[in-house]
């Protein structure tokens, strides 16, 4: 939405923006000042992007045939790593929505470890997202161990499968965020961008799910080079939105008098 103040200066309000604390903008205001993003401990935001740049990174190097030939058995113990920093960035994500503003301005934050804002599609958004994460934990960390085909089947392809479609909805959520409808054009938003990305990223592990079944008949995985593939691709992408929120934090504010 956009307002004009009384000085007779338009700015501009967004969800996605309010979510992550980042205030009104003017839509002329100078983006992004060049180098400073890259160091900023103090915002949540800067550690939601690095964990999930991490995370990402793990589930890339384990998937991508040369590193994960490298790797052998070791890619298994990559994954679940690279799970755990995606569940601490999705949690840093849903402590951000839990705790955003009630106020136009984007002032007055909470800081409550747990709490619903069900009215909030991005906090649906993070919320669905976490769930999927620890969905992952689950996976990856059975992966590790020695087990029967069943036991596969449960503990390993469907907590896969379920993380898998449940980043696919909170993709789809947060792409309703910043369309206010199921999809839109908006590629000036940076906000539309990243959940674009992500949406990708989404689709590609999902794919991956799918082709990482188990077939019973063989105790085999349905397509590795298929589940391998579209992990990497999926890894790739959701590297490349966590990027986009670091320089996404610096983008000036509209002066809030």
């Amino acid at each position: 939405m956009r307002f004009r103040r009384p000085d007779g200066i338009e700015v501009e309000w967004s969800a996605w923006r309010h979510r992550k604390g980042l205030g009104l903008i003017q839509p002329s205001d100078e983006r992004v000042p060049r180098g400073k993003w890259w160091w900023a401990p103090d915002r949540i935001g800067w550690w939601i992007a690095w964990l999930f740049m991490v995370g990402s990174t793990g589930f890339a190097v384990g998937s991508f045939p040369p590193t994960a030939s490298l790797l052998g058995s070791a890619a298994g113990g990559v994954f679940f790593v690279g799970s755990i920093f995606f569940t601490t960035a999705a949690y840093l994500q849903y402590h951000e929505a839990t705790n955003e503003c009630d106020d136009l301005i984007g002032e007055g934050r909470t800081m409550r470890l747990l709490g619903m804002r069900s009215h909030s599609v991005g906090w649906l958004a993070a919320a669905v997202q976490l769930v999927g994460t620890v969905w992952f934990n689950v996976s990856t960390f059975n992966a590790l161990r020695e087990l029967s085909t069943r036991q596969e089947e449960a503990l390993v392809w469907a907590p896969d499968a379920f993380g898998s479609t449940a980043f696919l909805v909170a993709s789809s959520l947060a792409v309703v965020e910043v369309c206010d409808r199921l999809w839109c054009w908006k590629g000036e938003s940076r906000g539309w961008r990243i959940a674009g990305i992500n949406m990708i990223g989404s689709i590609a592990f999902g794919i991956s799910a799918v082709a990482a079944r188990i077939v019973p008949a063989t105790s085999e995985v349905a397509n590795a080079a298929v589940a391998n593939s579209f992990t990497f691709i999926g890894a790739v992408m959701f590297f490349a939105g966590a990027l986009l929120l670091l320089p996404a934090m610096f983008e000036s504010q509209a002066n809030k008098t």
